[in-house]
């Protein structure tokens, strides 16, 4: 039991990390889209790009953020399954950039990296979770 406790801990541990995570870019993006943009070096040159991403990485990463706390008290395994999906997607979103126009640059490759090790994580703790039994 005690080991099953511990694995529940450490997997709402990691879904709180990635909540995080996903709220610092939140935070960034409505504060300031260009400095997110930075981040690629893509300069917003109208209002419509500010609210675009003012929108995407930070109203969808609020609502990403607040799902994943939700989940991380109510259902940890699907906040596992959640974020094996949401960290696998996006390394696969690189992996296609990669052949469909071409090698990443530092920054690219780094998050390929961050994120396919982000989503292995998602998936072994989903896997040894579903062999144990839920704590009630």
């Amino acid at each position: 039991m005690k080991k099953q406790a511990l694995l529940n801990r450490i997997s709402q541990g990691f879904i709180l990390l990635s909540a995080i995570a996903l709220l610092s870019v939140s935070v960034m993006a409505f504060s300031n889209p260009q400095s997110v943009m930075d981040l690629v070096r893509v300069q917003l040159t109208n209002t419509d790009a500010f609210s675009s991403i003012r929108g995407v990485y930070g109203g969808v990463g609020l609502t990403l953020f607040i799902s994943l706390l939700y989940l991380m008290v109510n259902d940890t395994r699907k906040g596992l399954a959640f974020l094996s999906l949401l960290w696998g997607f996006y390394a696969l979103s690189r992996t296609v950039t990669i052949f469909s126009e071409g090698a990443l640059g530092d920054f690219g490759k780094q998050w390929l990296i961050t994120e396919s090790a982000l989503c292995l994580i998602a998936v072994v703790l989903l896997v040894t979770n579903r062999r144990t039994p839920v704590l009630n």
